[in-house]
């Protein structure tokens, strides 16, 4: 396919203390690679993190792995993709080699070889790799799904990281069906863990240090919690007390689920003797594999009209104010975003 792409684009460039927004040249597109024009980039808090300090990463860098874009152009053949020019897309934020032993074995997402959308270098091999930029390049081995187009873009962006990521936890706990489930934090990732648990008729129950979140969650089919047992729980909140907590309420055959715990904390104490007894299974999901992606925009989809997905999401500012939104924002709006 003929390549179309613009030669200079722009795009926000983090340098360790700032934001520098300008012109930076589009290269050729090698074979499957795909050029996007980015619609709508979502924040997702872990750039929050690295823009604060409590996560590093690489520098200078084009951060960004939440978002939504149409097809520009693409090298060649598109790696076997069914990739259409013009088409709305979401993309994974890991691409798997696809050889190593981890991915022959279905751990992509902790491929040896993984690159991931908006943590690669600037100077690197992949300088558009992230989302808050006019373009960005999508590498051979990039999970695409299509968007429906009644699918707004403010729903659909945060599809790439937190519904995806969500999908994968929910995979790990097990069918919720008719249980009693417990969700640690009522942050995207837990509101959209909430509404994904009551569509598939469980008792939801959902905790946050913060009471506009939890009344925010009441409305994705979350109650509050009654410090009742529980038989799954997940926890995205990171907080060890959350984490202890969840765990010594779990009955007979309960599931803990792991997905927020992603920087270091306190170690929290484990009794084997009761995991043994009371046949409990504690597991951790970090990323997600393709067909969570899939399943995330299929979720959004089927739901679309039965939860208010778009409150979640702030109205976009513009790539030049991107700078205004690199931080926490208020407790009633869980996403912040930008329209490169």
């Amino acid at each position: 396919m003929d390549q179309i792409a613009p030669r200079v684009t722009r795009a926000a460039i983090w340098t360790g203390d700032t934001m520098t927004v300008r012109d930076v040249p589009v290269p050729l597109l090698a074979p499957g690679e795909v050029l996007v024009r980015v619609g709508l980039a979502t924040v997702c808090g872990s750039d929050l993190h690295t823009v604060s300090g409590r996560r590093p990463g690489a520098c200078p860098s084009i951060l960004g792995h939440e978002a939504v874009g149409h097809v520009i152009a693409v090298g060649g053949d598109a790696a076997g993709e069914s990739v259409t020019v013009g088409e709305r897309i979401v993309w994974s934020v890991t691409v798997a080699c696809g050889h190593c032993p981890r991915c022959r074995v279905g751990f992509t997402a902790k491929c040896t070889n993984v690159r991931k959308t908006g943590h690669e270098a600037f100077e690197g091999d992949w300088a558009l790799s992230g989302s808050y930029a006019e373009h960005i390049i999508l590498p051979p081995g990039t999970t695409i799904v299509p968007v429906p187009p009644h699918l707004p873009d403010a729903v659909a962006a945060p599809a790439a990281c937190a519904t995806a990521t969500v999908m994968a936890a929910l995979d790990a706990a097990g069918d919720v069906t008719g249980r009693r489930v417990l969700i640690c934090g009522a942050g995207m990732l837990g509101v959209t863990a909430a509404a994904a648990c009551a569509e598939a008729g469980a008792h939801v129950r959902i905790t946050d240090i913060n009471p506009q979140r939890l009344t925010l969650a009441h409305r994705f089919g979350a109650k509050d919690d009654d410090g009742t047992d529980v038989d799954v729980a997940v926890d995205f909140s990171g907080s060890a007390d959350a984490v202890a907590g969840a765990l010594g309420r779990l009955g007979i055959g309960g599931r803990l689920v792991l997905a927020g715990s992603v920087s270091p904390g306190p170690a929290i104490a484990v009794d084997p003797e009761a995991v043994v007894r009371r046949w409990l299974t504690i597991t951790g999901v970090h990323n997600y594999e393709p067909r969570h992606l899939t399943h995330a925009v299929a979720f959004l989809t089927r739901t679309s009209e039965q939860f208010p997905w778009e409150d979640l999401v702030a109205e976009p500012v513009p790539l030049d104010d991107i700078a205004t939104v690199m931080a926490p924002p208020p407790p009633n709006i869980l996403r912040a975003s930008i329209a490169p």
